[in-house]
């Protein structure tokens, strides 16, 4: 229906459950890619796990909560950014994001992830952002930086993963800032 362009061949739009198929077939590509990095719920493994997942999100949308957007490279579904946590009365969001192996290193995320930004702070009027992602999770937390974010902490081992216990960084931005680096 409506999607945002990133890149001339790369476009942001919302991710629905009549995408399954195609968020199935990407998981395909991406998931033990992704699998380490991002919640376990969210990997599925088959056409009915991607279709739980996205309605899982737009369950939660229709609630004013967390949504879920595709990105798009030359029409193929790649990745995607989200509102893993969106609360309008307490003024705060977490972003989170995924993507495939082939599309990385074009800006895609960064891109997307700003979009998702000034929606939540210019049309919504949060206050505030976080990023959470596993310390090792090296270009996770460079997408942080470049959005402009502070390492506001560490949990320490809170991250479990294939038999190991992860640090997990934890990364804010607030409105005010986000204002000021947009200028």
């Amino acid at each position: 229906m409506y999607s945002l362009p990133l890149r001339d061949n790369a476009r942001l739009g919302p991710l629905e459950i009549w995408h399954a198929e195609e968020f199935a077939a990407h998981l395909d590509r991406a998931r033990e890619h992704i699998r380490p990095w991002v919640g376990a719920g969210f990997v599925t493994d088959d056409l009915d796990g991607a279709r739980a997942t996205l309605r899982r999100y737009a369950e939660r949308q229709a609630g004013d909560g967390a949504r879920v957007f595709g990105i798009w490279l030359d029409g193929t579904l790649v990745g995607g950014v989200m509102f893993v946590d969106f609360d309008a009365d307490f003024g705060s969001c977490e972003i989170g994001c995924w993507l495939e192996p082939a599309a990385e290193g074009h800006g895609l995320i960064t891109e997307a992830c700003r979009a998702l930004l000034d929606w939540a702070f210019t049309s919504r009027g949060l206050h505030r952002a976080e990023w959470h992602c596993r310390a090792d999770n090296e270009r996770s937390s460079a997408v942080a930086e470049r959005l402009g974010m502070t390492l506001e902490g560490v949990r320490r081992e809170y991250w479990p993963y294939g038999g190991t216990r992860h640090d997990k960084q934890m990364w804010g931005i607030l409105a005010p800032e986000w204002r000021t680096r947009r200028q």
